[in-house]
């Protein structure tokens, strides 16, 4: 008889802590999921010729740069040390499609949809003019090199910071599973909904990759699981590299990369940028995949003697 009640106190304390658990936090988790995917599927679909990308001019110099920041960037990730470049150059800092404090619409996020709504802004503010020079970040070098590919009288070359190049998603995947938790969830199968509980990972520094500091990781949270997903899926792990550096031809493209890049692998990079016709490979030794944050003069140094 008391091992029946035993039983039963321990069947009701299993059902309690079952019910609180779900209501404290599997349902607050799923509420913010449901709202953060919602949001998007409802929201407004992109029209390029209502919406425009943020965006911002610094410097007073002769000479024209325009920054493009990499996956879940912002135009705030080259804002290191900022005055020295700023005095030979104008700069031209962009918040992608999705990101920053550009507009987050319902779009597919290709190669294509970003290289339009840049072109506009570029063009319109006078960087194409066929001297400035284009600088990204990650997927940033990526967006760049299409650029210059596409327009090349518009660029004298450009300088590409830790450009991801991997065969196809698997090696992708093996590579960030090396990686902190962070990458290793918003790389992996499940990373669209990993990207819906932002709201929530954010909040903490708990998953705050080593490499990115307080500033950069918090504007990260400026996107929504869309503009990750589509972005990571159909730019840098969609484009053809290779098929880019025939297509530009002699324009000059400067490689900037860590030997200690555990996202973008450094042998990767340096053989791709053996085959274009007018390249340089400026190894940092010590740089991972954000060297720019911890480096930020010796990129600014690089542009200034392009």
């Amino acid at each position: 008889m008391i091992e029946v009640k035993r039983r039963n106190k321990l069947t009701k304390f299993v059902k309690i802590t079952f019910v609180v658990l779900l209501v404290v936090i599997v349902l607050p988790i799923a509420s913010i999921a449901s709202y953060e995917y919602l949001k998007v599927v409802f929201g407004p679909t992109y029209d390029a010729q209502k919406m425009t990308l943020n965006y911002e001019i610094i410097g007073t110099g002769d000479k024209k740069l325009v920054l493009i920041h990499g996956l879940a960037g912002s135009l705030n990730y080259w804002k290191r040390d900022i005055d020295s470049i700023s005095k030979t150059h104008q700069l031209l800092l962009i918040d992608l499609l999705g990101f920053g404090n550009s507009p987050k619409p319902k779009s597919d996020y290709s190669l294509n949809v970003q290289l339009d709504a840049l072109e506009k802004i570029i063009s319109n503010e006078g960087f194409d003019e066929g001297k400035t020079i284009i600088a990204g970040h990650s997927m940033g070098s990526i967006i760049s090199l299409a650029l210059l590919k596409k327009h090349p009288d518009w660029f004298s070359g450009a300088v590409v910071i830790s450009t991801p190049v991997y065969a196809n998603s698997k090696e992708f995947q093996e590579v960030m599973s090396k990686n902190s938790l962070f990458d290793r969830l918003t790389a992996g199968p499940y990373s669209k909904y990993f990207c819906m509980l932002h709201p929530i990972y954010f909040v903490t520094n708990s998953f705050k990759p080593s490499n990115l500091s307080n500033d950069i990781f918090n504007d990260a949270k400026k996107h929504n699981w869309l503009s990750y997903y589509n972005s990571l899926n159909k730019i840098v792990l969609n484009t053809d590299l290779y098929a880019l550096s025939k297509d530009i031809k002699n324009k000059k493209v400067i490689f900037i990369h860590g030997k200690k890049d555990l996202t973008a692998p450094f042998e990767n990079a340096l053989k791709l940028s053996k085959t274009f016709a007018n390249s340089e490979f400026v190894e940092v030794s010590d740089g991972d995949h954000q060297l720019f944050l911890v480096k930020p003069n010796l990129v600014w140094n690089i542009i200034q003697n392009f």
